[in-house]
């Protein structure tokens, strides 16, 4: 159904449609299509692409600029439009042909299509308003006042890139007077070794006999001591030369001597293992945690 009168253009509102289904702005329309609040099939394309027409010719009449832009505009939309109307035409159903299928398929990208062309339009509203805001700004384009300016000197820089490095290098050399190594006599070294620890429990439980750790760590002169013993209680086990056994959790540990005829010794421990204790005793007494293997 074609308008008996030409409309009528709508100033900032733009293009408007007078149809069966709908009468309003044209991207109202557009926008109940992409909700889905109306079915694109009930929509005459020949009756709005007519009445776009008769609204461009009243533009012109008018002497307005905008024709060609909107003009643009309704191309890209009607043309997506026509392509989405043509792929709902299509039967529902169970559809074996592929360029149906494709077609389908191509229904949700117009429909994506329409939406991104709404979202560039408000983009490009919000743009224009931005713009014509700052077109009645002007930049600054005088000198600092006097009083601003002599506040600091203007800067002279003199310095080369050769300079730089050779500043650069100079951190990396030592200080006059810089002592050449950092001494640690003053440093405490540990007392007890768990090679030396691991030599008294071989020594102890050489004739076969078990016996409990607690019997072990007997003559054991400070916590320190124990500490390591255990320690080396743990490095003989990895050893296979020990038997552990415990009747309950918590309960007292058992200790009995297996390397009878292996001819282990203590020196067999690894380097690490046989270096200084774990914990090395600090200046009030109480043993302070360091770093030995357990």
């Amino acid at each position: 159904m074609h308008p008996e009168e030409p409309p009528v253009p709508e100033g900032p509102g733009g293009f408007a449609v007078q149809l069966e289904d709908f009468a309003g702005p044209f991207e109202v329309l557009l926008s109940l299509i992409a909700k889905h609040e109306l079915d694109i099939t009930r929509i005459a394309l020949a009756t709005v692409t007519d009445e776009f027409l008769q609204y461009v010719r009243a533009l012109h009449e008018i002497g307005s600029t905008r024709a060609l832009d909107e003009a643009s505009e309704f191309l890209v939309v009607a043309a997506t439009l026509l392509d989405l109307k043509a792929a709902r035409l299509l039967p529902r159903g169970e559809v074996e042909d592929e360029e149906d299928v494709a077609l389908l398929e191509a229904r949700d990208l117009l429909f994506a299509r329409l939406l991104q062309y709404k979202a560039f339009k408000e983009v490009a509203v919000l743009l224009d308003e931005r713009m014509r805001a700052e077109s009645t700004r002007l930049p600054r384009s005088v000198p600092l006042d006097p009083e601003v300016a002599a506040v600091l000197p203007e800067l002279d820089w003199r310095t080369t890139p050769e300079q730089f490095a050779a500043i650069a290098r100079s951190v990396f050399v030592p200080r006059p007077g810089a002592p050449a190594e950092v001494g640690v006599d003053h440093l405490h070294g540990a007392a007890v070794t768990v090679r030396d620890e691991a030599e008294i429990l071989a020594g102890l439980l050489e004739d076969g006999a078990p016996r409990s750790f607690r019997v072990l760590v007997a003559d054991a002169g400070s916590t320190l001591a124990v500490v390591v013993r255990f320690l080396a209680l743990l490095e003989m086990y990895r050893d296979a030369v020990l038997e552990l056994a415990q009747e309950q959790p918590l309960g007292e540990l058992t200790v009995r001597w297996t390397g009878a005829g292996t001819g282990w010794t203590a020196d067999r421990l690894s380097e690490d293992a046989a270096g200084p204790a774990a914990v090395v005793a600090a200046p009030d007494g109480v043993p302070a945690a360091s770093g030995a293997p357990a």
